[in-house]
């Protein structure tokens, strides 16, 4: 992976430092060397590996067209359709679906980087400081870049109004063939509580599959044991559980309020913590794919600028909506209701659905989204009560 090692100023200075080993700064990595396979990069991480433990999964045609060629080692799995499944609604959606794995992510990038002299990852080290040109870590090594990009996760002390988005997931192994064809990105036919809950589950092998538990809610607070005991519980539709192989969760902001912040020096404030994400999804791949894109195909020194500026405002519009949507979901639904607003998204059309999910909605999309009667469950005085834990 380079000599993060070696000593003098010239081995530390670099065209772009990455703070952040994640989906934003693995993309950019790989983006940029696409196009420039010489160029100077340095990618820091404070885990002993890059990537996570995470699950990422989209349709790939809400990915942008000159990403595919260096995103697709990156997939794993891959069906034609997926499924939802609501009380009054089932649906197969004909679109294509693929799955991207932390394990996958971390062994392609980190190839990557090895692969190159003029790339150095600094695993296990922490930035402690960042300014515009320079990176300093734990370990007093002082990183200097012509841009720096902080692409490190959600920052839970700049907190503003949000719902939550929570979700453990394990990747098990049944005593015989499941049986399961497509993924299944929702099935919320099980018990409401706590907020909109649904399961989730990709079938990655005959006899393998990842299920998780997921909730969309007030409160942060995800009951680990439980979530588990569920995930088990369900899965033995699937099956007898005779392996748990992995086991990954989290809990993603789901914002209401806020604004992005304008991109207009380095550090570049990128991924989760900079706001390039779906608010109303959690969905990252799209948006970091984008953003990505626009970094790759320039030098350090064009990115800054009105172009940047003109992604960063289209991007605010869609951010901008899903902040509105949530701030309907969250204060104007009682928990038990939400999924009432799911059931009706889901009946919608297809191609509606999925520039939602991509992040990419039209204007027209925007207001067929919110025609006609609102879902079961609606209240107007909720949207001027204050929200509270659940």
């Amino acid at each position: 992976m380079g000599d993060p090692h070696v000593s003098g100023e010239a081995a530390r200075a670099f065209e772009l430092v990455l703070v952040g080993g994640g989906l934003q700064a693995g993309l950019v990595v790989l983006g940029v060397l696409a196009y420039r396979p010489d160029a100077r990069l340095a990618i820091v991480e404070a885990d002993p590996a890059l990537g996570g433990n995470h699950t990422w999964s989209v349709s790939p045609g809400d990915l942008p067209a000159s990403a595919r060629a260096w995103i697709e080692p990156l997939v794993v799995h891959a069906w034609p359709r997926y499924d939802v499944m609501f009380p009054g609604l089932r649906r197969t959606l004909d679109v294509p679906y693929c799955t991207i794995t932390s394990e996958r992510f971390a062994r392609v990038v980190s190839e990557s980087v090895a692969r190159s002299s003029a790339l150095a990852a600094y695993l296990g080290r922490r930035a402690v400081h960042l300014d515009e040109h320079e990176v300093a870590l734990n370990d007093g090594t002082t990183l200097r870049a012509e841009l720096v990009i902080d692409a490190r996760g959600p920052d839970p002390e700049a907190r503003t109004g949000c719902g939550f988005q929570k979700f453990l997931g394990l990747e098990l192994e049944v005593d015989r063939p499941h049986g399961c064809t497509r993924p299944i990105i929702m099935d919320a036919t099980v018990a409401q509580h706590g907020g909109f809950r649904f399961f989730y589950v990709l079938p990655l092998e005959p006899r393998r599959l990842l299920v998780e538990d997921t909730c969309f809610s007030r409160s942060a607070h995800l009951d680990r044991s439980a979530a588990r005991a569920a995930v088990l519980d369900y899965a033995g539709r699937f099956g007898r559980v005779t392996r748990v192989l992995r086991q990954e969760l989290g809990v993603l902001p789901m914002p209401w309020e806020g604004d992005l912040d304008a991109p207009v020096r380095s550090p570049l404030v990128a991924g989760y913590r900079g706001g390039w994400f779906h608010p109303a999804t959690g969905y990252s791949l799209p948006v970091a794919a984008r953003l990505a894109c626009f970094i790759a195909e320039r030098s350090p020194r064009e990115v800054l600028g009105r172009s940047l500026m003109r992604l960063h405002q289209s991007h605010r519009a869609q951010v901008r909506y899903a902040h509105w949507l949530n701030r309907l979901l969250f204060h104007c639904f009682a928990p038990q209701d939400m999924r009432n607003v799911f059931e009706r998204f889901y009946a919608l059309p297809a191609e509606v659905i999925h520039r939602f999910l991509a992040c990419s909605t039209t204007w027209r999309d925007r207001a067929r989204i919110i025609a006609g009667l609102p879902p079961r469950g609606f209240s107007l005085r909720g949207a001027f009560a204050p929200v509270a834990d659940t």
